[in-house]
């Protein structure tokens, strides 16, 4: 018994599968298509020649690309009395019962309906491959050209002055709040949270398939801050609720060492008086009796000169040597796909490549590229030690706003926690690196 298989792949759409199994059949030959279907030609060509018993194919729509072409091989292979069986369909042109052609008809509607789709995916395809925006309305602050988005002038001025509003403050709700003030504009904090992670403002260009294609139009933001907003999202993250956009710089950093709550701000005033006074108190303590309040100034004080004393050690002991190992490496693979990306044309222009490759080569190239500048993205800056002996001046910090300077202090610190010795306490910084 002589069986032959076939498949067709759509390069378009899915890689070439390293094997495939055929279950139970033990296939003598295999034609396998990319793209076109010169081997298909070369199997019904064999097959007037020398015809095998079966041929197994995954599903009956890589026959053809139209229902015509499948149904017409489909009876070229009835003549000649070769059994046809599509493994993913349960399909078998030799079963007798309880109606083979009933439930042939019925996968040839199957098919139709799944070539229309495939027709659809294939154009969506292709605008990837020429790096066009998906299909949809254009995010807020662009509008669609023939081939990439455009900067609406009217309001890509306030997607800007969301970002920075943003990159100054760190607070995602003070710049939904911020923007609603100057400009009239209300979002809600989840739709502030997607302009802020949306590739399209970083110049990129995302697809549904998850895959992103770096510098395809002119971005809202840099590079540097686009970077600079995923580190302010991470130490978010970390904060308890609501407390990003607390107007105390020490919000949502202190932590009580004795009963391990985190500590609230609470603002005290005298009746008659201007005067207020600020108190750090645990949120929820379970010691009886419940840890004393301490003074805010005193804490922020101290942190500020923890702040100077440790910082430049901390960020000293960082492994400098390796981290610039990795950006060099990371540095250095984006060029070589840089480089072999340029050589394209070339190879188009000598005839090694037809454009359809060339393309799927230049895509494949661009989202690698993407993804590892999104890998070189999430390292510390560069700059991080001529910053921290920058900061490490106590003066740099008096002249701060408490605004500007929970923005600094999160973006060194991870933790402060308070520890108590009796009547007396101590600060313990933790930092982020």
């Amino acid at each position: 018994m002589k069986i032959f298989a076939y498949t067709y792949t759509d390069p378009l759409l899915e890689t070439t599968p390293a094997s495939t199994s055929w279950g139970e059949w033990q296939v003598d030959r295999v034609y396998q298509d990319l793209g076109q279907r010169s081997q298909l030609q070369l199997l019904f060509t064999d097959c007037k020649t020398n015809p095998p018993d079966y041929l197994i194919v995954r599903r009956l729509e890589e026959l053809g690309d139209t229902v015509e072409e499948v149904s017409d091989r489909l009876s070229q292979l009835e003549t000649m009395g070769i059994t046809l069986v599509a493994v993913e369909q349960g399909y078998n042109s030799a079963d007798q019962f309880p109606n083979p052609r009933a439930e042939l008809l019925k996968l040839l509607h199957e098919i139709q309906r799944q070539q229309h789709s495939h027709r659809i995916r294939q154009a969506h395809a292709r605008n990837r491959l020429n790096a066009c925006p998906p299909p949809g309305k254009a995010p807020y602050g662009y509008k669609k050209s023939k081939n990439k988005y455009i900067l609406d002038r009217t309001t890509s001025p306030v997607v800007k002055d969301f970002f920075e509003h943003f990159l100054l403050y760190g607070s995602l709700r003070g710049a939904v709040r911020y923007l609603a003030k100057k400009y009239g504009k209300k979002i809600s904090v989840t739709t502030g949270r997607r302009w802020l992670t949306n590739p399209v403002y970083r110049g990129s260009t995302a697809y549904q398939n998850g895959e992103i294609i770096s510098d395809t139009h002119t971005p809202v933001i840099s590079k540097e801050e686009a970077a600079q907003v995923d580190r302010l999202l991470r130490r978010n993250s970390r904060l308890p609720s609501r407390t990003a956009s607390a107007p105390r710089s020490l919000a949502g950093l202190v932590v009580c060492g004795e009963c391990q709550s985190h500590m609230s701000i609470a603002r005290v005033t005298i009746r008659n008086q201007d005067k207020e006074y600020l108190y750090l108190r645990p949120i929820s303590c379970t010691k009886r009796p419940k840890c004393r309040a301490i003074s805010y100034q005193e804490v922020l004080d101290s942190t500020i000169q923890a702040v100077c004393r440790d910082l430049p050690i901390a960020v000293a002991k960082m492994n400098s040597p390796q981290l610039d190992g990795i950006k060099n490496n990371l540095d250095n693979a984006i060029a070589r796909q840089q480089e072999i990306l340029n050589q394209l044309p070339t190879l188009i222009e000598t005839g090694i490549l037809d454009t359809e490759t060339a393309k799927l080569r230049a895509y494949k190239l661009r989202t690698e590229i993407s993804v590892l500048q999104a890998n070189l993205a999430t390292l510390p800056p560069v700059n991080l030690c001529s910053v921290a002996v920058a900061v490490s001046i106590p003066q740099f910090w008096l002249d701060l706003s408490e605004a500007e300077r929970r923005f600094y202090f999160r973006e060194f610190i991870r933790q402060i926690e308070l520890i108590r010795q009796d009547q007396e306490w101590e600060l313990r910084v933790i930092f982020i690196f």
